[in-house]
């Protein structure tokens, strides 16, 4: 509190009632000599006598404040009620605030503002960390990725709160993966095989749980291994864990050189603050990747297998599921080869009830029940009704359309059984461009208690082809006024331009032209498997002797 000026003594023979004021007072006339100091400014400067020279008895700070307001020149003084100066004095901190006399006198009041100065450096110092563990949440929780996550943690740690930093994952095997970063620098990343036992308090960091506390340790204790390069000499070490979502992540190893300030009591629990951070990032991380992992796996299960040419019968498949993000839905096919030579292989395409992840989960479901009845894959009815009663007898209430081929060899020709089961029929494509339907019917799997069927017996010529394809194409919705259902008429003159195109080519075709005309609209998963007798070359003469013969 600054008092105001009608109290304030105007003349150094007022100044005996001084002594009565509880903080410093000090006055000094124009030629910076001591004129008064009460007993309280004696306290702060024991050299402040009344005939003494300032510059000899305060602080630089308070003699050059002092100066300002006694210069020759009124312009050159600071304007009045200016003025306040706030330095240190021994390891307190005052505020000052000038009086000018009318005798060219000016009266310092002095108020100790040691305790609002720690205060004020506190508050500094907690927003700074604040904002500091902000900034690094917002980097670590950015990317999933446990490099990316380990990088930003040893990087930052190095930059704010030592010298040097090391970052340690679990063990990976044997190995110790590990990423260092000294100030200024950038991480490098390496793996030792080295055992956490050696460096005291890092195997327990490791492990994580139950909480461990951080561990200070005795720099010649530290292997070198510990001490990254660029880094000299070490002066203090602090070993703290990363603590993860109910797991370990790992330990932070935090350096500092020698000479400069040993970690603090407060530095070591703001360390563990970040440490939280950054343990908290690295293992959502860590799950992330293994979810992925996991993920990745059950996809590649889920996916409709690659086709290629199976004893002799060519076959292209092709899928696009409903939405462009997802890769599994309801849609699906299968190729599974004979196990005798010149037995059928069976051919399975179905589009079960709904899209996502749940419909891929009851393809996966049929699949292999499918996969468990090949024995019987002769019998197309009877591989169809255990079906049904399998999806009866499930706690799914979905339902499935499914269309089952049985494809063999038989000469240059192929012989086929088609048997649908609530699905569109089969459409075969003649060399000559002639589109026709397969005459075969049924019920759907996984509805009724019993299903029927009709099974249709095809020969496909060399060149000819047979397009199995969910109601996902035919009924794609787009064209030039986004509503118009894609439709089977223009599936067929659609093929009928692919008359004696391989078996990839019908399928590109196909899905070419649907993807264009849904364009970016909304549709549901779409499938295509196309089969086809090779064309054959007919070659009029072998070693000039023999007949002419057709070879695939």
């Amino acid at each position: 509190m600054v008092p105001s000026t009608e109290t304030t003594p105007s003349s150094p023979a007022e100044g005996l009632a001084w002594n009565q004021v509880p903080y410093p007072v000090l006055v000094a006339d124009a030629r910076a000599v001591v004129v008064h100091a009460n007993e309280a400014a004696g306290l702060v400067f024991p050299a402040a006598r009344p005939g003494s020279a300032m510059a000899d008895t305060v602080p630089g700070w308070l003699f050059s404040a002092h100066a300002r307001h006694t210069a020759p020149l009124p312009a050159q003084r600071p304007p009045a009620g200016a003025g306040t100066v706030r330095g240190a004095v021994g390891d307190r901190s005052y505020e000052a605030h000038p009086t000018p006399g009318d005798d060219g006198t000016v009266v310092w009041w002095l108020v100790d503002d040691t305790d609002h100065r720690l205060a004020r450096e506190a508050l500094w110092t907690e927003r700074e960390r604040t904002e500091f563990l902000v900034r690094s949440s917002n980097l670590l929780l950015s990317s999933l990725n446990l490099d990316r996550c380990m990088d930003v943690t040893a990087q930052m740690a190095a930059d704010h709160l030592a010298d040097a930093a090391l970052v340690f994952a679990p063990l990976h095997g044997s190995e110790l993966p590990i990423v260092s970063c000294v100030r200024g620098g950038t991480p490098s990343v390496s793996r030792a095989v080295v055992d956490p036992e050696a460096v005291p308090g890092l195997a327990e960091a490791l492990q994580g749980f139950p909480p461990v506390p951080s561990r200070w340790l005795d720099p010649s204790a530290a292997p070198a291994w510990l001490v990254p390069d660029g880094l000299d000499t070490v002066g203090s070490i602090v070993i703290t864990p990363l603590p993860g979502h109910g797991v370990p992540a790992g330990a932070l190893v935090l350096l500092r050189a020698d000479g400069t300030n040993a970690f603090t009591e407060g530095e070591e629990v703001f360390a563990r603050l970040f440490a939280a951070r950054a343990g908290a990032a690295m293992s959502a991380a860590r799950l992330y990747a293994e979810q992925a992992s996991i993920t990745d796996t059950l996809m590649r299960e889920l996916l409709p297998p690659p086709l290629h040419q199976v004893s002799g019968v060519e076959y292209a498949g092709g899928y696009r599921p409903s939405k462009d993000h997802e890769r599994v839905g309801g849609d699906f096919y299968d190729v599974h080869p004979a196990a005798d030579e010149g037995e059928p292989s069976l051919v399975v395409l179905g589009d079960v009830c709904g899209k996502g992840l749940e419909a891929a989960v009851m393809t996966g479901k049929i699949r292999n029940t499918l996969h468990a009845l090949l024995p019987m894959a002769d019998d197309h009815h009877r591989i169809l009704s255990l079906l049904n009663t399998s999806l009866l007898n499930s706690e799914s209430t979905r339902f499935a359309t499914i269309v089952l081929a049985s494809a063999a060899r038989e000469g240059n020709a192929v012989r086929l059984r088609l048997t649908s089961a609530g699905h569109p029929a089969p459409l075969i494509l003649r060399s000559d461009g002639r589109v026709e339907e397969a005459r075969t019917k049924g019920t759907l799997v996984g509805a009724l208690p019993e299903i029927t069927t009709e099974t249709a017996r095809v020969t496909l010529a060399p060149g000819d082809t047979c397009v199995l394809y969910t109601d996902g194409i035919s009924e794609a919705r787009g064209g030039p006024m986004g509503g118009a259902m894609f439709g089977e008429e223009r599936l067929r003159r659609a093929l009928s331009e692919c008359a004696a195109m391989p078996a990839e080519a019908v399928v590109e075709h196909v899905q070419m032209l649907t993807s264009q005309w849904v364009g970016a609209g909304r549709h549901d998963d779409m499938a295509v498997v196309v089969i086809s007798a090779p064309r054959t070359n007919h070659l009029s003469a072998v070693d000039g002797h023999t007949r002419g013969r057709f070879t695939a």
